[in-house]
């Protein structure tokens, strides 16, 4: 043996054994090169190559299902004749950042990734055949960078079986030893639950599971994020593995590769075994394993719904929510009309107070179910929605605007009620005085669900992912919020002592309090400009359309008295539907949100352009935002008439990008589920060379814009 391989130099050196040479080349942290497992190549015969990688210290490339990357790519030009298999990826690692979360799967060090390429059988010897290929990765260590390369290999057709190559064969074949691989005589199971899949595994005798098992998804169905719940049994083991948020559930098998860090025996994979298996779904017949594999173990118990500490958790920020909810500017109005009333009541004995407040909160309440269910149900049938989706139909919005017009209207004394049309029998008047805080309460729901209250998104994203009992338990949670403070003050007599006796200043209260119901109308007509098309007059429609609404009410209280009580009624009702008609709108794409008075340029958010602009190293700020939320709007008057901050984004060349979610767009609603998101405000800043984002507050000061600022640019 020692002489041959004194001798085989000597060889080399005389051309009884040609060798393949290829080029490496180096990009970043990265050298690649295409190297083969034999020296030459016999005509028809397949070899091995493979993309050589090394990593230099700290950093890593990806595997298949990367995770938070992307997985390297080979695109092969070969000569006539020549063809290349697929990639054949050795058992990859876990990576972890420094707070020990899982980022994604794939390589360090030196790695060889497998590719079997077959020459035609016609190939004639003694020439050099050159096979080229592009290579791509991504480089990770605290940064990401892409890398790629133009590489190739030269080989040389010979007529005779090849030789090992000595500088890559036995690496190349150490490397197919790390490939996943079966265990002859194993047998699995997979059954679907709900938000998991429990793999029931049974090995033959003298193979063990091993320690600290992890399974890598091929299809990206299993969470690459959640660890495994992970049993071992005598002879067996069981994983629950978490299904992905965003997998697909019609998913018909179990794709990937189980590693044990210790392997699996002493003449099997020394690492990774090859699972791919039809999924079951959960039924009791399959509850415990089939009885063909009666010595299968039973499986774990199914893991605890979520964790009544987190289930508090969450109601207790919905909670708190909906309690700030009172004080948004959009709520604001109907909270005025509801202490208007409770002015009105209170010269009323107690009782009377306390039974309107309980119908108020009896209205949120109710009205939150409501919405919950509706955005439950049409969730469950596909429908991409957010929280505050009715203000993502024009037609509703412009109904809403109308309704708060003639409400404002009747508060100027344009025109009031009749006291025909309220005392229809004797205890009519009681009746629609609760009817009122009933509806009083349905109209705070409405206009507050666009706000995004603090405490209120992350409650309302854990909600949209909660099973439905869960998701209205949370719902309640932040009605109950909303309503309790009326609540409270009808139910407390020495609350109620501190409003003003009723009085003639009443009247001029009254006045007032329209205008909050004016400036919510202008707000409506805002959003409506982004929901409109304006080359076709739509939004000139629109307010021609309320005109005649105030038109309406403006006949109804000068010409609908007793007298002519009929014409004035028909009149005012012909106002009101030509107004309505009018306004109506069409249903059409929104124009571009202006930029107003914020000295900055918006571009339009996709995945693409943010995938481009971090490709050429830029700072984005990322604006998910709409004209219906209040809060957005007060975001951006306070951050982007900042001087400081329009400064520092000019010192870092920061590229404003916007995701208008005005209207109903389903990539804009995926990209926020995939932060635990249902509702806007929401904000990002990408730095330069950091994959992951800072996330900001829903309610932003230019404090905490420039603080996001100096915590991403660390990085």
């Amino acid at each position: 043996m020692k002489s041959v391989r004194l001798l085989l130099p000597c060889a080399i050196a005389l051309g009884l054994f040609p060798m393949a040479h290829g080029v490496p080349v180096k990009k970043g942290a990265v050298e690649a090169e295409l190297v083969a497992a034999d020296s030459s190549i016999q005509p028809g015969r397949t070899f091995t190559a493979a993309l050589r990688l090394r990593h230099d210290p700290h950093w890593h490339s990806y595997w298949i299902n990367a995770g938070t990357g992307y997985p390297t790519s080979l695109e092969w030009s070969l000569p006539e004749g020549f063809k290349a298999g697929p990639i054949q990826w050795p058992t990859p690692h876990v990576f972890r950042d420094a707070q020990g979360r899982i980022t994604g799967n794939g390589y360090e060090g030196e790695v060889f990734l497998l590719v079997d390429v077959t020459p035609p059988a016609s190939l004639a010897p003694g020439a050099d055949v050159t096979l080229k290929a592009k290579a791509e990765w991504l480089m990770c260590q605290e940064v990401c960078m892409p890398g790629d390369a133009d590489l190739a290999l030269t080989l040389p057709v010979q007529p005779w079986p090849p030789a090992p190559d000595p500088g890559w064969a036995a690496k190349i074949a150490a490397t197919r030893q790390k490939l996943p691989q079966e265990i002859s005589g194993a047998q699995f199971v997979a059954i679907l639950r709900e938000k998991s899949v429990e793999l029931t595994g049974r090995l033959p005798a003298g193979f063990a599971a091993g320690a600290r098992l992890h399974f890598f998804s091929e299809d990206g169905f299993i969470d690459f994020e959640r660890e495994a719940q992970v049993e071992h049994t005598a002879g067996g083991f069981t994983m629950v593995l978490p299904i992905a948020d965003a997998a697909e559930m019609k998913t018909a098998r179990l794709a990937g590769v189980i590693r044990s860090e210790t392997g699996w025996g002493p003449n099997g994979p020394a690492h990774g075994v090859r699972i791919d298996v039809p999924l079951a779904a959960a039924t009791p017949a399959n509850a415990n394993p089939p009885s063909s594999s009666s010595s299968f173990p039973p499986p774990p118990p199914p893991p605890p719904p979520s964790a009544s500490a987190g289930l508090a958790g969450t109601l207790l920020l919905a909670f708190i929510g909906g309690i700030i909810l009172n004080l948004m500017p959009c709520v604001f109005p109907v909270l005025g009309i509801k202490i208007l009333g409770f002015v009105n009541q209170s010269g009323s004995d107690r009782r009377k107070v306390t039974l309107h407040g309980l119908t108020y909160a009896a209205g949120v309440l109710v009205s939150f179910w409501v919405l919950a269910g509706l955005l439950i149900a049409l969730r469950a049938g596909g429908q991409q929605l957010g929280w505050g989706f009715q203000l993502q139909s024009p037609a509703f919005v412009f109904g809403m605007a109308a309704f708060l017009l003639i409400f404002a209207l009747n508060l100027s004394g344009l025109f009031e009620v009749g006291l025909s049309a309220t005392a229809v029998g004797g205890g009519l008047p009681a009746k629609e005085g609760f009817a009122g805080s009933f509806f009083t309460g349905m109209l705070a729901t409405l206009v507050a669900t666009p706000c995004s209250a603090p405490f209120l998104a992350p409650a309302l994203g854990a909600a949209l992912a909660l099973s439905t009992f869960e998701s209205l338990l949370v719902f309640s949670a932040i009605a109950v919020g909303l309503g309790l403070p009326y609540l409270l003050l009808s139910m407390f007599p020495q609350a109620v002592k501190i409003l003003p006796k009723p009085g003639v200043w009443m009247e001029t209260f009254k006045e007032f309090m329209a205008f909050p119901l004016y400036a919510t109308v202008g707000w409506l007509l805002w959003v409506l400009a982004g929901q409109t098309r304006d080359d076709d007059g739509a939004l000139l429609n629109i307010v021609l359309g309320l005109v005649f609404v105030a038109m309406a009410g403006w006949a109804y209280g000068r010409f609908g008295q007793p007298r002519r009580q009929f014409a004035g009624r028909l009149l005012a009702a012909a106002l009101l539907g030509l107004g309505l008609w009018l306004g109506w709108p069409s249903s059409g794409p929104a124009g571009d949100v202006p930029p107003g008075s914020y000295q900055v340029t918006w571009e339009k958010w996709s995945p693409e352009a943010l995938a481009s602009l971090q490709a050429a190293g830029r700072f984005v700020y990322v604006d998910f935002t709409a004209r219906w939320c209040a809060t957005c709007q007060t975001n951006k008057a306070a951050v982007f008439h900042s001087e400081a901050v329009l400064r520092e984004f000019g010192r870092r060349g920061v590229v404003l990008l916007r995701g208008d979610w005005t209207n109903r767009d389903p990539q804009i609603t995926a990209e926020l589920a995939k932060w635990q998101r249902s509702a806007v405000p929401f904000n990002l800043i990408y730095a330069p060379g950091r994959k992951d984002p800072v996330v900001l507050p829903e309610l932003l000061t230019p404090g905490k814009v420039l603080e996001a600022l100096a915590q991403a640019g660390k990085s």
